[in-house]
């Protein structure tokens, strides 16, 4: 087992060092170009969530990113301590948004469903969120179903 942690301010920037940092991480499991590009969108969307949602893009809080590799299965999970979502089934309905207004698509939690083998959602309103998504690589998606 190998691990890494890390907390990084909520800001818009760290959004593609996220994404960078679980790259090198996960590098040594020789992922596929398709295997690494999803493993970094789902970690953008959940970064980006944080960052807007939960932190309403005030920069003052601070998001948590934990990877755990077991032989080839990686387990993430990111981590605020902001609002909390007050209804997490109506959260990963596709299209669904708390912010129309800044025309995003409402798809972070179906894109990060879609791209990994497992998505786990807990949140306390006023306490904050934690996705954990789990991975394996080496194998196609549908072989895991």
């Amino acid at each position: 087992m190998d691990y890494m942690n890390m907390e990084i301010p909520a800001k818009a920037e760290n959004e593609s060092f996220a994404r960078v940092v679980v790259a090198a991480f996960i590098a040594r499991l020789d992922p596929t170009l398709e295997e690494l590009n999803e493993v970094k969108t789902a970690v953008s969307e959940a970064v980006t969530n944080c960052i807007i949602h939960a932190y309403d893009n005030l920069e003052d809080g601070i998001i948590r990113i934990a990877l755990v590799l077991e032989g080839n299965k990686l387990t993430i999970e990111i981590e605020d301590k902001g609002r909390g979502i007050l209804d997490i089934e109506k959260a990963r309905e596709p299209l669904y948004t708390e912010k129309p207004e800044l025309e995003r698509a409402g798809m972070g939690f179906s894109i990060m469903e879609n791209f990994m083998d497992e998505l786990y959602v807990d949140s306390v309103p006023g306490k904050g969120t934690r996705v954990r998504m789990v991975r394996s690589f080496g194998k196609k998606a549908w072989d895991n179903h």
